[in-house]
């Protein structure tokens, strides 16, 4: 599943270069991939907001300096936070949002490349996630890439079985047991009960 972000970031600074994406050499085939997302705008179907999404550690991004595709390429977040990019070298990654880390990539480029357009992009979240288990319709982890309501969440598992017990909900967050009524909260009742979820958070319907 593909998140799509963008925040371009330019600087008319330096001599002509170009950025050598990490995997391109290893693959081909991503050069090629790359080269084919720089022709049209890609789409997704849950955007992440590029000023607020906080990158983390195993989460896939792409780094893309612009008018050079065949540099670009995917890089997991090591779990130092940091990701090894050609030309720039080591640089920290978890923690920034993808306009910052663009922005960042963009200044330790600007001794070699004339007005460096870079742009990173989340590939897929795995650093952020939340579990749904239980009677509802498609159980299993979702990443957490914006802020989410206990019944947004439920909401995006398909809703509930037949014989789910939606009064009973029970959200599970490391020591603590928050509990979640359904039927008081879509019935404007105790709305204190619908929580932000947070990573790691497990969700049960029984």
């Amino acid at each position: 599943m593909r998140y799509f972000i963008t925040a371009a970031a330019s600087l008319a600074l330096g001599l002509g270069g170009m950025l050598a994406a990490q995997t391109a050499t290893d693959k081909p085939e991503t050069a090629k991939a790359a080269a084919e997302t720089d022709a049209k705008p890609a789409t997704a179907a849950v955007p992440v907001d590029p000023k607020a999404y906080l990158i983390g550690a195993e989460d896939v991004i792409s780094i893309r300096v612009w008018h050079e595709p065949e540099n670009s390429g995917q890089f997991v977040v090591r779990p130092d936070g940091k990701v090894s990019v050609p030309l720039v070298g080591e640089i920290q990654a978890a923690g920034l949002t993808p306009e910052k880390l663009s922005l960042n990539i963009a200044e330790s480029l600007q001794k070699i490349m004339v007005h460096p357009e870079v742009t990173v992009g989340v590939e897929k979240v795995n650093s952020k996630k939340y579990y749904i288990q239980g009677e509802v319709n498609r159980p299993g982890s979702y990443p957490l890439v914006i802020e989410t309501t206990v019944l947004e969440a439920l909401v995006n598992a398909g809703g509930f079985r037949d014989f789910a017990n939606t009064k009973k909900i029970v959200i599970l967050r490391g020591t603590e047991r928050l509990k979640f009524n359904y039927h008081e909260v879509t019935h404007g009742k105790k709305m204190e009960q619908n929580i932000l979820v947070k990573p790691g958070d497990q969700i049960i319907v029984p």
